[in-house]
């Protein structure tokens, strides 16, 4: 049995019709799993000035990220540049609720040791441009019966990105931890903290972003676009042309409609090709 020629037409658009569905349907892969609702956004918002589009899913676990399993490099990267996900910090509410009755001291100052320094690394990471921040304090203890107390001191790490003054920011931090340290106080408690601080090396690449009809994409990605929307729209325009052809010519009642609308059977219909 022989196809319909209307149908014989048709035949080759189906495997492009297949090809642009299977190439719209992209594989994603999860980025992070568990996050809390702020990490999240803060996360959606820096994969979005580096053109990586992530989509949220609340979970019982927390916020799920997800995104194209290609981007997942780049946006790997640019989450480690950015000190995303933020590390969990404790405060001091946390770190000293009791789980047992009686604690011993040691574990006593340990929580408060821990503590406090989550409290600094917080208070750091607030200032502009600080990716992250580690604190480790050490306070008064006596190492042996007769040996001499062995003084406070704390040792403070600052990763920031971007263009920092350092010479104005490391006397703030300094004078900011001594004065959060029991005996570290006044110039000589100040003497004791050292600061170090490093400039990431990765540079966030610039992104320029262009309007192409409804569509926003990178401004090296737009012409591309621009010649695949204009060789979509002609071949849409071929493809509805020749379904009109077919249907004009190997339908009877459309060619009945067309000849009483214009008064003549139109020029691509079973009738004229008799009449001429």
């Amino acid at each position: 049995m022989s196809m319909p020629p209307s149908r014989h037409l048709l035949a080759p658009l189906l495997p492009l019709a297949l090809c642009a569905l299977l190439a719209g349907c992209g594989k994603s892969a999860n980025l992070q799993v568990g996050l809390n609702d702020a990490d999240a956004n803060e996360i959606v918002t820096l994969l979005s000035r580096h053109g990586i589009e992530a989509q949220k899913a609340a979970t019982k676990e927390g916020v799920t990220l997800t995104v194209k399993a290609d981007d997942i490099a780049r946006a790997t990267t640019a989450m480690q540049a950015a000190g995303l996900p933020r590390r969990a910090l404790s405060d001091l509410g946390q770190v000293f609720k009791k789980d047992s009755m009686i604690s011993t001291p040691l574990e006593e100052r340990a929580r408060y040791i821990h503590a406090l320094s989550a409290e600094l690394e917080s208070t750091l990471q607030q200032f502009d441009n600080v990716i992250s921040a580690r604190v480790h304090v050490v306070l008064p203890e006596r190492i042996a019966p007769g040996e001499p107390i062995q003084p406070s001191s704390a040792a403070v790490f600052v990763k920031y990105h971007g263009t920092m003054d350092e010479d104005t920011l490391l006397p703030r931090i300094r004078q900011l931890v001594a004065s959060s340290i029991p005996g570290l106080s006044g110039e000589g408690g100040r003497s004791k903290v050292s600061v170090v601080m490093a400039s990431s090396a990765y540079t966030a690449p610039v992104i320029d972003w262009s309007e192409v009809g409804p569509f926003r994409v990178q401004a090296g990605s737009a012409t591309s676009l621009r010649m695949t929307l204009i060789g979509l729209a002609l071949l849409s325009a071929t493809l509805l042309g020749g379904l009109l052809f077919a249907l004009g010519r190997y339908h009877p009642r459309l060619a009945a409609m067309l000849k009483s609308h214009f008064g003549k059977p139109p020029a691509f219909s079973a009738d004229a090709a008799v009449r001429d």
